[in-house]
């Protein structure tokens, strides 16, 4: 693969990369930390993720325990879950945040796997948006007489394969996460 190509399908990986972290805080059965992720909690006047204010441990499969290392964070930290779409009622007993799982419903199974398929989706219209911009470019560079018609078709097919190579990637994870939200 050449350098023309190259700045594409380093955007096409970014792009994976953002699913996969966002598949990460879509929650499945199990207690998974990264849930968080995305919930900041207000504190001091600042706004902080709940990593920085506190550690997060595992001591069951459908349980997070929160401990801050403030303890005046407390409160804070359970406001913040409360007020985020995770959906679960923090229990505080004055020194650990405790946020048990229950079990998802199949109803609930099925909105986080649609959630997930679209998710999805529009990793590959981000995809497919990355090799328009490239042709795009390629085209221009063309037309600039800066490469020859036989570079373009190369570049296209292989910006074409990047592309396709990419939205198998992106139809696998996706697979694997609605598999995984649709485990008992």
């Amino acid at each position: 693969m050449n350098k023309e190509c190259e700045v594409y399908t380093n955007k096409m990986i970014k792009t994976i990369e953002v699913l996969k972290s966002d598949f990460a805080t879509v929650r499945a059965g199990r207690a998974n930390p990264s849930v968080l992720d995305k919930i900041t909690v207000e504190h001091y006047g600042s706004s902080m993720m709940i990593n920085q204010l506190a550690s997060v441990s595992v001591p069951e499969p459908r349980m997070l325990a929160i401990q801050p290392w403030d303890s005046s964070a407390l409160k804070a930290i359970e406001k913040a879950i409360q007020q985020s779409d995770l959906g679960i009622n923090p229990q505080n007993d004055g020194k650990v945040i405790r946020l048990v799982f229950p079990q998802l419903t199949e109803e609930r199974r099925k909105d986080l796997s649609k959630q997930v398929k679209k998710m999805g989706e529009d990793a590959k219209v981000a995809i497919r948006n990355i090799r328009r911009d490239a042709v795009d470019t390629f085209k221009k560079q063309q037309k600039k007489s800066e490469i020859t018609e036989d570079d373009l078709k190369t570049l296209e097919k292989d910006i074409q394969d990047a592309t396709d190579k990419y939205c198998k990637e992106i139809d696998n994870e996706t697979a694997k996460k609605e598999k995984e939200l649709m485990e008992l």
